[in-house]
């Protein structure tokens, strides 16, 4: 036996008791490892280092298979009268724990094995101590160094080796279907290469059900729209990202006619929301046919998506002048990983049966059914709905049927791989009113296919699917039936569903392919009954072992509890027919078997000892705990359950799920260590990390070992094969990345290894979750009364039994900790929130004939209770166990304190008590009022715990203890605050109290409330036993006991934390914002601080609107806090208001609840002082701190270039974006340019540039140049971190050793001390020096990069009234009723005297010196709106006109006449003066609202800041530091102090030396020296010496300076979200701008700097059409046939209705030849640094006012020919950008389709550096293939003028004066009379007197008419008259 199962397994351990030679026992037990290796290696190889290990695996785990082994030895080792539920389990249990002991023992002599008769013995602890460990691996490592040390043995043991228990889930609440606010926003830029002739493009976007289209552009291929659409939802996250996003083309819309569809695009909202960042930016969709597959690409569409869920903020790139060409190919709209090009697909969805529906109509319907039609069928009518991509699909209807037969395959038509990731399959009862859903279940693509190079496409079953939803009974209005819509977790089995997918890639150039996307249902053939497995017998048993914490709403009646796999089991609504039909072993005979309905009552079983399922316990009347929760007597007596199922034995894909579960559950365990280690500061968390590692990489192999030998069963699914392949090539992988990364972990790798380990974890976790379903999961019910209150849901496979250790479920044959939850909707918030009961429950799965073991996970010490006839059958399952062993224990909980708690008061307080639960006692700490960080300080003494079980087994699995906090309010019941779960450490009666376990250390427990988390609580548990001595053995609660609490007992000395003195100062600077309490103002508050039971008092505020600052500074107090950082209480600060008669109102409050950042450490007496503010200094600072220390009197010197510009990749300003330079240099540059195309910045000598002109440069031209360098930057930053990335990659893969990096780190070099002010890696030196003066462009506000300018002074949120009840409806925004403005300093006492004796030392202001005054003071503020970007719409057009409106103190400006018509993107460029006084007004609120004609105007968006925590931070951020100091131009000084000036103020305030000007332009501050030019040039060229360049370069580095160094505000433009109240969390734009601020007392600043917006600049363009040739002939000849053409040339700028301009027709071409000689004219408004045309009209008749468009500037050519009776033909058409278009061929012969197909290649122009061009160019249209062709050629001449050189020298239009054209030379139409006399009489009738003919045709119509009138009227009167 033995030896077979090593064959099998490869490894076994033997344990037994050596004998004496009178057969006798010996004191002496020996424990032997066998590993048995193939040759062939199908076992796995193993290494030396194996034997070492495995031990200490077992100590983690459940030991290795040793309970087989027991009972295949138990025959020689034991008497057979003992039952195997005793011994056996005792003797495996003692060897887990011997292997735990000796960690790296393998083989060791212990005592001998306790015979039967004295189970009291106790083990000795499986605990050592760590310092024993680590020696013993410093023995086995033979003395490595310890970095080289796995600390995964040593941690394993020393946490809680837990056997028999399985962790429970803290987190309760159900998130899945809750609603949440989504928003859309979808930017349509334009379109290229549309398919089709001149077409007039509308683009329709559709989210979900939702569609909004752009305006219609005219007759062009690639038109350009720039159009903004938002969309707002509110569901669920699920059902959002299900949604499709469709973007479709549409040819010729109309109101009339829906036009027709070129192409359209779709793809998923969950694709986009997985993007980073959740959006595609400037991306191209490709767009197809869906009606024609065969069909190619329709064109592309440019568009950025983003998706927005609440208090996700996107990072928009900037959106200034793209000018970039785009290369389409390069950027398409795909997700990472999709190819380009994709092709259609065929998904075959077959649906081939269902079984175990539920009853789907009530029992009265059926009654009266009968009673009417005598009809008794079955009464659901199935049918299953696919839904994918948007698209439906339904089979047909089974009437009357809960076993449904369909076989039938829907079939979808999709672009693959699709960008739909989920199918939902749904089965629907069809009802005469309306159909309902059975259930749902959806298919994740991602987990059915592999995309890589060794992938397989989407495949999946046959396989059964299994289906949850609402509780069975049906109700005519389920409350749960979204859960039937697959919404939220289901609460009960619905059915199964066989089905597979499978998908085809179609081939479509063949022809007989069937092009429509239609979805198709047709007939499939079936499947055979065993393709999806065997039918086996399952096996589930169970056991209650504990039923508490009962919610005392049901706690009056008895209770049950129904376990129920699949309908097995369930009593009340399963089923009325039996689910499956089982063969029996011998013939083919099939019986059924209706055995469900059969009761727990009927015991009986069959002859041969066939048991019967036994579902649910007895009911039971609860006890009373306390006042909330009741409990179920379930003490010595444990009732059981037990239940036969039968099910498709698949259990290998739930193995091998299982193995990569454990994997994973163990790499997050090690994680959280590391992350633990880290928090807390830990030493050596590199070396957990480590040995994280290790157990990951041996995890790894171990899969693929035992993975490898699955049994190739008839039953496997394609996809379980190439799973099977992906799985082990995944793991492999991973195992041997984890093994490099391993030999990197260094200290300082630390953090970039453990992101890579979180990637492997979230790996695993995809792989392991198995998307063809087996056995159906299992649900607890807790029954009152025969209704379903609360329930459980244990997925089958954690409970399912193997007999490999690792692929048991990790709950099977444990006891696992459940918490019973509401079904559905009413688990949402409160409610969802306090446990229904807490279940101790004791689980086992498994085949039926593997049953023996089934109760081996059980604590010991039970004798089992069965039913009468199965007393004497050893196998026969128990009705309950009786336990004759109990443990007696005192249970000590220490509640030291609790933080961040959950205000559950109006205040914003609560009033918090812990309530502490154990089995079923439990204990409250007292009520602290009013506060959220409670120190309770409170030892609870549970006496007389009873727990059931052998001792040896509590003291490694003692039960879990809950702790719930509440707030105790006066009326009512008290509020549930959160919930937390700990484990206590457990002392035997016959160990020590002593280290290193006891006492045991305070640890915080993070609580949950509901899914979020709400706090922590820090405690420490103990659970003592009490041994035959009684309590007197116990260790003496001493501590200090305090008199004033009365009773309460205080938390003892070794285990409340170490105090020590510290002294905390306070700095009170002032109140802000606050608001009305009890509708009353607060007038005169005061601030009080408490910490730790002290605390201080500010001094009043008298009058609050006066003046909110405090009058006193600094105040402090002395307490006594723990050493250890970590446990420091937090600190409180409330307001109150003091009203009259001596009365207090709390106004809000805020808990601090770390104040690490406020501790002050002394520095060390070596170490300089200024090292003090190294964390001020950037990086750099530690090179010049080690040069600094060897030579500390000498100087460093900064050696400034002139400028350090930044590098560009193509080294080059972009000039020609932002100046009207002048010509030349234009030219030269673009020159450049060329050269750079074609060398690709390959070196070549430079090009000498000229100097713009400084007249041309403004503001703008400033703004351009910077965002130009911000977008540089942040590509280089981009290509850096992906090279980065990629070598990392690299790294891993080859496993090269890490040393590359850390040389990279130390690369500014020491020898020349330059400080380059870059942060993006440096590109070779430019040799142009930089023409602009930049400012700097941040993409964010202002306050992200410098701290929020909390420098000295920090904000304060001052909080009041209740958190909402769910996650998200009242944020902490509403709750805000104030802020307090203060600082504060921890130090321990007393502080060294250096410090205090410090020259200008204040006593009064302790460690704030230096601080300045609060007094009020009057400051100019200068605001500066730039431009607002992405604004959401506010009006039905689907934009908004917006303008701007700026609150500060009592100034609210509206400049509501300078509104922007019709423009989400406008350009403000404005600036707003204010006068304001600080502290009474300095929040400044910027709002952009939207202007509307009627009504009040809407707030689109506003954005806050606060200007008083700029105005006094250390930054400087009163007026941004420029980057050159000039005295007039574009760039001029703003501020009105000097640099100079401002240096010397630094220098003073920092107590700096300096500054010192010497000669030859070098500063010395500090020890530092600077260098730079002193010369500067006035506005008439004068140059004079100023020091103000060396002083700005200092500013410019002040952060270089020792000690008071820190960054200066350069002079920037900031971008700042724009948020509406009404959307919290949900950006609604963004606005850029900048804030200038200076103190009236100082000199006053000049004149605000001019940035309104560019005027566009008028031009005419002159276009000269010449000569056609090759022109294409449509017509042909009436008599001859000859082919012709009557050509004429249309051309337009702006827009085709605008200014389109047609030359004159040239008749009757007979080779494509056409003269024309035809001057258009287009005058335009065009911005240079936009490169964009500007127009203003009206968008319509009705509209108010002009709406300014920005397009860019294309020349549209077309070529027609002119048809006189039917509309023109459309021949070909060219689209010149005047910014970059081909150079024209010099003649006809060289005009090629290369100039349009081939533009990368081909040297471009810009018109508007040119002026002149001539050339011939090509027209091109598609012919039927889609192909581009050639269909003639022009020969034109553009001439760009400005508007005054266009008056100087004017033209006109057509041949017209002045400065004619000569007449064309066209063969005369005169000699072809005889050829063509028709044509002839054609033309001079249908175009000269075409009019003058209709006319007179209309006149003479109109004469006969009335003569007739004259002539009939006489005749018909006399007839009247008469009255014939």
């Amino acid at each position: 036996m033995v030896l077979q199962k090593v064959v099998e397994e490869g490894q076994v351990e033997v344990t037994d008791t050596l004998i004496d030679d009178n057969n006798s026992a010996i004191q002496t037990s020996i424990s032997i490892e066998i590993r048995y290796q193939a040759l062939d290696g199908t076992v796995g190889t193993w290494n030396d280092k194996e034997f070492l290990e495995t031990p200490s695996v077992h100590s983690e785990g459940d030991g290795r298979y040793p309970l087989e082994t027991d009972s295949l030895l138990s025959s020689h080792r034991q008497g057979s009268d003992i039952s195997p539920g005793k011994s056996n389990q005792q003797s495996a249990e003692r060897r887990f724990r011997r292997a735990g002991k000796g960690v790296f023992s393998a083989m060791k002599l212990g005592k001998t094995r306790p015979s039967k008769d004295d189970h009291r013995k106790q083990d000795e602890p499986a605990v050592l101590e760590a310092e024993d460990l680590d020696r013993k691996a410093m023995r086995q490592a033979c003395g490595l160094e310890p970095d080289t040390i796995s600390l995964a043995s040593v941690t394993a043991v020393t946490t809680n080796v837990s056997n028999k228990r399985s962790k429970p889930d803290i987190k309760m609440e159900p998130s899945a279907g809750r609603p949440m606010d989504y928003q859309v926003s979808i930017t349509i830029i334009e379109a290229r290469q549309l398919v089709g002739l001149n077409m007039d493009p509308v683009v329709c976007v559709e989210v979900g059900e939702e569609k909004k289209y752009t305006s219609m552009k005219e007759s062009t291929n690639c038109p350009y729209y720039n159009e903004y659409f938002v969309f707002d939802f509110h569901v669920p996250p699920d059902v959002m990202f299900d949604k499709i996003i469709k973007l479709s083309v549409i040819h010729s819309k109309n109101l009339l006619r829906s036009g027709t569809l070129v192409g359209s695009f779709k793809m998923d909202v969950g694709t986009v929301y997985t993007q980073p960042e959740h959006q595609f930016y400037h991306k191209w969709a490709i767009l197809s046919d869906p009606e024609d597959l065969t069909a190619g690409l329709k064109g592309y569409l440019k568009c950025d998506i983003a998706v927005v869920g609440k208090g996700d903020n996107i990072k928009t790139p900037h959106k200034a002048n793209e000018t970039e060409e785009d290369d389409i190919e390069g950027n398409l709209l795909l997700p990472d990983g999709v190819p380009p090009e994709r092709q259609w697909a065929r998904f075959y969805i077959k649906i081939y049966r269902a079984e175990g529906l539920p009853r789907m109509n009530t029992s009265i319907m059926a009654n009266v059914k009968k009673a009417l039609i005598g009809e008794n069928k079955d009464l659901v009518d199935p049918y299953v709905q696919v839904v994918f991509a948007g698209q439906k699909g339904k089979t047909s209807v089974q009437k009357s049927s809960y076993e449904p037969l369909w076989n039938e395959q829907i079939v979808f038509t999709e672009m693959f791989p699709p960008l739909c990731k989920r199918i939902k399959i749904q089965i629907r009862d069809s009802d005469k009113v309306n159909d309902v859903a059975i259930g749902t279940h959806f298919i994740d693509l991602r987990k059915i296919s592999n995309e890589g190079d060794k992938g397989f496409l989407p495949t999946f079953g046959p396989a059964w699917v299994n289906m949850y939803g609402s509780t069975r009974n049906y109700t005519l209005m389920d409350e749960h039936q979204e859960l039937n819509e697959g919404l939220g977790e289901g609460v009960s089995f619905r059915a199964r569903l066989l089905m597979s997918l499978a998908v085809e890639i179609l081939d479509t150039t063949n022809p007989e392919i069937n092009s429509s996307t239609e979805v198709q249902v047709e007939q499939a053939p079936s499947v055979a009954d065993n393709c999806t497995g065997k039918m086996e017998e399952f096996f589930l048993f169970g056991a209650f072992l504990e039923a508490t914490m009962i919610d005392r709403k049901i706690g009056d009646k008895p209770i049950n509890f129904e376990v129920t796999i699949g309908n097995y089991g369930n009593q009340i609504d399963g089923m009325t027919k039996p689910m499956l039909r089982r063969k029996k072993e011998g013939g083919d005979g099939e019986e059924e078997e209706s055995e469900l309905l059969q009761n727990s009552s009927e015991d009986e079983g069959d002859e041969d000892g066939e048991l019967v399922s036994v579902s649910s316990s007895q009911p039971v009347k609860p006890l009373v705990t306390d006042r909330n929760y009741f409990h179920l007597p379930y003490f010595e007596k444990k009732p059981c359950i037990y239940i036969k199922s039968w099910w498709q034995d698949q259990r290998r894909r739930l193995y091998n799920a299982n193995i990569m579960d454990k994997i994973a559950d163990k790499l997050e365990e090690g994680l959280n260590d590391v992350q633990e280690m880290i928090k807390t500061e830990k030493p050596h968390p590199e070396r957990r990390l480590r040995g994280v590692l290790e157990e990951l990489s041996s995890g790894c192999l171990r899969f693929v070992t035992l993975a490898d030998k699955d049994q190739h069963h008839s039953s496997r699914t394609r996809l379980d094969r190439e799973r099977l392949k992906s799985c082990m090539r995944e793991l492999e992988n991973m195992g041997q990345q984890a093994t490099t990364l391993r030999s990197q972990v260094k200290k300082n790798t630390m953090k970039d290894k453990l992101k890579l380990v979180q990637n492997f974890l979230q790996k695993l976790r995809f792989l392991a979750d198995e998307p063809q379903h087996t056995i159906p999961d299992i649900f607890i019910w807790m029954m009152s009364n025969n209704k379903r209150i609360a329930y459980a849901r244990v997925p089958s496979k954690d409970i399912l039994y193997s007999i490999v250790d690792e692929e048991m479920g990790k709950d099977c044959a444990k006891v696992k900790t459940l918490f019973l939850k509401l079904p559905g909707k009413r688990g949402f918030g409160p409610a969802g929130w306090t446990v229904q009961a807490k279940m101790e429950m004791y689980l086992w799965l498994g085949l039926n004939k593997q049953r023996k073991d089934f109760l081996s996970g059980l604590p010991c010490g039970f004798e089992e209770k069965k039913t009468t006839r199965g007393q004497n059958l050893p196998s026969f399952p128990p009705i309950s166990l009786l336990y004759t062993k109990k443990q007696v224990f005192q249970l000590r909980a220490h509640m030291y304190q609790a933080r961040s708690l959950f205000a559950a008061d109006s205040s914003g307080l609560s009033d918090p008590f812990a309530r502490v639960f154990f089995i079923s006692q439990s204990q409250c700490t007292e009520v602290l009022n009013e506060t959220l960080c409670p120190t309770w300080d409170q030892l609870l003494v549970f006496d007389n715990v009873e727990l059931y079980g052998e001792a040896h087994e509590m003291r490694d699995d003692p039960p879990i203890i809950v702790i719930e906090i509440y707030d105790q309010d006066t009326v009512g019941k008290a509020d549930f605050m959160g919930r937390t779960f700990a484990k206590p450490v457990v002392k035997m009666s016959d160990e020590h109290y002593c280290p290193p376990r006891f006492p045991p250390q305070l640890e915080y427990y993070q609580i949950y409330r509901g899914n979020s988390t709400a706090g922590d609580l820090l405690a420490a548990f103990e659970l003592l036993q009490i041994g035959p001595g009684g309590k007197s053995d116990l260790p003496p609660i001493d501590g200090p006991t305090d008199m004033d609490r009365g009773p309460i007992l205080p938390v003892p000395l070794g285990i409340r934390p170490v105090l020590s003195k510290y002294r905390v100062e306070i700095l009170f600077w002032g109140l802000r914002d606050l608001k009305r309490v009890n509708l009353a103002q607060v007038d005169r508050p005061r601030v009080d601080i408490e910490c730790a039971g002290k605390g201080v008092q500010s001094s009043l505020i008298q009058n609050y609107k006066k003046n909110p600052n405090f009058s006193t500074l600094v105040k402090w107090f002395e307490v006594d806090l723990p050493e250890n950082e970590l446990l420091h209480p937090p600190l409180n600060i409330r307001v109150v208001d003091c009203r009259a008669f001596g009365r207090y109102t709390l106004v809000g409050s805020h808990a601090v609840s770390s104040l690490r950042k406020f501790i002050y450490r002394p520095p060390d007496k070596k170490a300089q002082h200024w090292n003090m503010t190294a964390k001020h200094l950037n990086g750099y600072l530690a090179m010049a701190n080690g040069a600094h220390r060897s030579r500390p009197t000498g100087e460093i010197v900064v050696n400034m270039e002139p400028e350090v510009p930044i590098k560009k990749m193509e080294t080059m300003v972009k000039l020609e974006a932002n100046s009207d330079a002048v010509v030349k240099v234009d030219v030269s540059e673009e020159e450049k340019e060329k050269k750079k195309k074609k060398k690709k910045g390959g070196g070549g000598e430079e090009v000498e540039e000229e100097e713009p002109d400084e007249s041309m440069l403004d503001w703008w031209s400033k703004y351009f140049a910077s965002i130009e360098t911000m977008k540089e930057q942040l590509r280089q930053q981009e290509a850096a971190s992906a090279e980065a990335e990629e070598k990392e990659d690299m790294e891993i893969a080859e496993g090269s050793k890490g040393q590359g990096k850390n040389k990279e780190k130390s690369k500014a070099p020491k020898e020349d001390k330059k400080k380059k002010q870059q942060s993006a890696p440096e590109l070779p030196e430019k040799k142009n020096k930089q023409k602009i003066d930049e400012l700097k462009v941040f993409n964010k506000e202002l306050e992200t990069e410098f701290d929020n300018f909390e420098d000295w002074l920090h904000t304060f949120n001052l909080l009041r009234g209740k958190i909402g009840d769910n996650d998200d409806n009242a944020t902490e925004e509403e709750r805000i009723v104030g802020r307090f403005k203060g600082s504060m300093c921890v130090y321990k006492v007393p502080l060294p005297d250096d410090i205090t004796k410090e020259a200008g030392y204040d006593p009064n202001f302790g460690m704030f010196q230096g601080i300045p005054s609060n007094d009020p003071i009057n400051v100019l503020v200068r605001v500066y709106i730039v431009r607002a970007t992405d604004l959401h719409p506010a009006d039905i057009n689907g934009k908004a006109d917006p303008y701007i409106a700026i609150k500060l103190g009592k100034t609210d400006i509206k400049d509501k006449e300078n509104y922007i018509s019709k423009q989400l993107n406008p350009v403000f460029g404005k600036s707003f003066d204010i006068e304001a006084t600080f502290p009474m007004e300095s929040m400044l609120t910027v709002a952009v609202y939207d202007w509307d004609l009627v009504g009040t105007d809407d707030l689109i968006g506003e954005t806050k800041i606060d200007l008083e925590n700029r105005f006094y931070s250390k930054h400087r951020a009163t007026c941004g530091v420029s980057q050159t100091y000039s005295i007039h131009g574009y760039n001029t000084w703003r501020d009105p102090m000097k640099p100079s000036q401002i240096l010397s103020k630094l220098c003073k305030e920092g107590k700096v030396d300096g500054p010192h000007f010497g000669p030859g332009g070098r500063v010395k501050v500090a020890n530092r020296v600077f260098t730079g030019p002193t010369e500067i040039e006035d506005e008439n060229g004068q140059k004079k010496q100023t020091d103000e360049h060396l002083a700005l370069t200092v500013l410019r580095h002040w952060e270089d300076i020792p000690r008071a160094g820190c960054k200066l505000v350069p002079e920037h433009v900031e971008t700042r979200p724009l948020l509406n109240p009404d959307k919290p969390g949900i950006e609604q734009g963004r606005l850029e701008m900048w804030v200038d601020m200076f103190p009236m007392d100082m000199p006053a600043p000049g004149p605000a700097i001019d940035i309104s917006p560019r005027k566009p600049k008028k031009y005419e363009l002159r276009v000269i059409v010449w000569n056609t040739d090759e022109v294409i002939l449509e017509d042909d000849d009436y008599f001859t046939g000859e082919k012709s053409s009557d050509i004429f040339v249309r051309g337009w700028l702006k827009g085709q209705q605008e200014d389109k301009q047609d030359t004159d027709v040239h008749y009757h071409s007979l080779t494509g030849e056409g003269n024309f000689n035809w001057r258009y004219i287009f005058p335009f408004d065009y911005l240079m640094a936009e490169e964009r045309i500007v127009i203003s009209k009206k968008e319509s008749m009705f509209s108010w006012d002009e709406t300014e468009y920005k397009i860019p500037a294309r020349l549209t050519l077309q070529v027609w020919d002119a048809d006189h009776f039917s509309a023109d033909d459309f021949l070909g058409a060219i689209e010149l950008d005047l910014n970059r278009f081909p150079r024209g061929a010099k003649t006809s012969k060289q005009c090629s389709l290369e100039m349009v197909t081939n533009e990368a290649e081909l040297p471009m122009v810009s018109i508007f550096k040119q002026k002149r061009v001539k050339g011939w160019w090509p027209f091109v249209a598609r012919d039927e293939n889609d192909e581009l062709e050639i269909t003639g050629k022009v020969e034109a001449e553009l001439h760009l003028l400005t508007a005054e050189e266009a008056e100087k020298s004017p033209a006109g239009l057509a041949r017209n004066e002045p400065d004619p054209l000569e007449k064309p030379n066209r063969p005369d139409t005169s000699f072809i009379w005889f050829l063509n006399s028709l044509k002839s009489i054609k033309y001079l009738i249908c175009t000269r007197y075409k009019w003058l003919i209709i006319k007179i045709v209309l006149a003479l119509l109109l004469l006969i008419m009335i003569a007739l009138f004259l002539y009939s009227m006489p005749g018909y009167m006399v007839k009247k008259l008469l009255g014939a």
